[in-house]
């Protein structure tokens, strides 16, 4: 039994998706908070709410209890602990926040989860734990990460005390670092979604800095298959980047959501944002070599398919 925390938010519902689709039996864990709209959440999932392998429980990472009461009334095989407070910009304002969402809320989990026997813990990190790193591509052996987000910060923490609970339980674990993904169901104030419904209303379109920063797109089909991958099989402890490792300029993304719409954009160039790095770019080859990771999905056809639910939604 899968136990999917966070499971119907974008990345988690496609996930469940898929996994449902192997007929696996899946608890998802959420707790609808209001960062975006929660009714946008429980579209995503309503589905499979009559499924019989599926089963929905509504409570936060935070809550201890109501993880302990989780791990008592199911026999829980593999986690994949994706729930968390998402948005680099936002983590400046309130990073206590993200602190205690991040952090505390991943450490209650560990701590819950060592006293089962796990097969398989896996942690969604970020690409975000690189900051300005210049060492190009950004690679899992990176000697020592610098965050620039408090966002950032709380995902490496999580990612140590993830190699901690490993070394001192013998928990398997793996940590993701997932690159800016996108598709159907993408959050609303990420970048492609957001700049296709301004587009669309033809509103003006915010580009940060001169609009040449650069970001690592992660097609959501091949971040589940690389998921998959992992859940397939046995490891230790370690650590993935999935990414697309094709770094495209963010005013490309413009040009491709204007074709894929037939509109133009209204850009309004406003100064760079602090948190956020000019490049994130993923070296992908341990994860080809060992997960046989390849994305299929390029930009273009990623964006198309994008608006094209968009639309239909």
């Amino acid at each position: 039994m899968y136990l999917v925390t966070g499971g119907a938010g974008f990345i988690g519902s496609h996930l469940v998706d898929r996994l449902l689709k192997k007929e696996e039996k899946v608890i998802v864990l959420d707790n609808f908070n209001s960062f975006y709209p929660p009714s946008i959440k429980r579209k995503n999932i309503k589905a499979h709410l009559n499924n019989p392998h599926f089963t929905l429980i509504e409570a936060d990472i935070r809550q201890r209890t109501a993880l302990k009461d989780i791990f008592q009334s199911y026999r829980i095989d593999k986690v994949i602990h994706l729930a968390a407070q998402a948005g680099v910009r936002d983590s400046l304002t309130n990073p206590f926040l993200y602190e205690d969402v991040n952090i505390r809320g991943t450490l209650n989990l560990l701590d819950v989860c060592k006293d089962y026997p796990l097969k398989s813990f896996i942690f969604a990190s970020s690409s975000s734990i690189y900051g300005k790193s210049e060492n190009l591509p950004f690679s899992e052996d990176e000697i020592l990460p610098r965050p620039i987000s408090p966002y950032g910060a709380t995902k490496l923490s999580g990612e140590i005390i993830c190699r901690t609970y490993h070394e001192l339980y013998n928990i398997p674990i793996v940590c993701i670092r997932i690159f800016t993904a996108y598709g159907p169901r993408q959050r609303p104030e990420m970048a492609i979604h957001k700049f296709t419904h301004l587009i669309e209303e033809g509103k003006e379109v915010p580009l940060f800095g001169n609009g040449s920063s650069k970001r690592d797109y992660t097609y959501i089909s091949d971040l589940v298959e690389g998921i998959i991958g992992i859940l397939e099989r046995d490891f230790k402890f370690e650590i993935f980047n999935l990414g697309g490792s094709h770094p495209i300029e963010l005013t490309k993304i413009v040009t491709l959501i204007e074709r894929s719409l037939s509109r133009k954009a209204k850009v309004r160039y406003l100064p760079s944002q602090p948190g956020e790095p000019s490049l994130t770019f993923a070296n992908i080859s341990k994860a080809t070599q060992i997960l046989n990771y390849k994305p299929k999905v390029g930009i273009e056809e990623g964006i198309e398919k994008f608006v094209s639910w968009y639309r239909e939604k």
